[in-house]
């Protein structure tokens, strides 16, 4: 998924986590995780919501809790800790020190969070839930039925409205090198397609659609976003 929005990373009858993607000057525009948030039924009504460095964004339940760096924040049975412990997935970007979000949670979930100043990078350790879908798949053992077509085909495009999570709303933006890149390699039939799911799914139109179709055609692509740079 490289279109800005909200997404599931994981839907299910007990833990719940949505994220926002947004493009960034660094990646053509494609989407990189901007925000998330944990909530669902096994922390009884709570909700943790992380977002970059620059957004200031670490709340429980809409609230700063943690006062300054590092601090930690405990709940019965569940904790937030932020400092700068734990083994970066990727690089450290440049002129950024490293801020990590650790959630420990009930049922064994595990969150962490690397926040950089315009995005971040995510890592989650769980058991299978009940009825799990999202971006991060619904844990079936069958890698085939994961792609992005078909997540969106069981959960939707994007969270639907009222079952949103995260506070706010995602900019959505559709560059001249997502534009052209769909145009030259995604082909006419599946484009088509695409937008018709699309418009299925979000009741919209406009760069929210178009958004949505690039996902369509390019969500599998794990070099989308490296690709992208060559229409800058």
């Amino acid at each position: 998924f490289y279109g800005d929005g909200d997404f599931w990373l994981v839907k299910s009858s007990t833990v719940s986590i949505q994220a926002r993607f947004e493009g960034t000057k660094y990646t053509e525009g494609l989407a990189a995780t901007n925000r998330i948030v944990v909530g669902g039924a096994f922390l009884h009504g709570h909700k943790i919501e992380v977002g970059t460095l620059d957004s200031g964004i670490l709340t429980v339940d809409g609230q700063k809790v943690i006062a300054g760096f590092p601090g930690a924040y405990h709940q019965a049975g569940w904790s937030v800790t932020y400092d700068g412990q734990g083994a970066v997935p990727d690089v450290i970007p440049e002129g950024n020190e490293k801020r990590v979000v650790h959630m420990d949670l009930p049922l064994g979930v595990k969150v962490t969070v690397f926040q950089w100043s315009n995005y971040m990078d995510v890592q989650i350790e769980m058991s299978k839930q009940p009825g799990q879908d999202g971006v991060c798949g619904n844990f079936n053992d069958n890698q085939g039925d994961d792609t992005t077509q078909a997540i969106m085909a069981r959960i939707g495009a994007r969270v639907r409205p009222g079952e949103g999570l995260l506070s706010g709303a995602a900019l959505i933006e559709w560059t001249p090198q997502m534009n052209q890149m769909m145009q030259v390699e995604c082909s006419a039939t599946t484009r088509a397609a695409g937008q018709a799911k699309c418009t299925q799914y979000l009741g919209a139109a406009g760069n929210a659609v178009n958004s949505c179709t690039f996902d369509y055609c390019f969500g599998m692509n794990v070099r989308a976003r490296k690709h992208a740079k060559t229409y800058a």
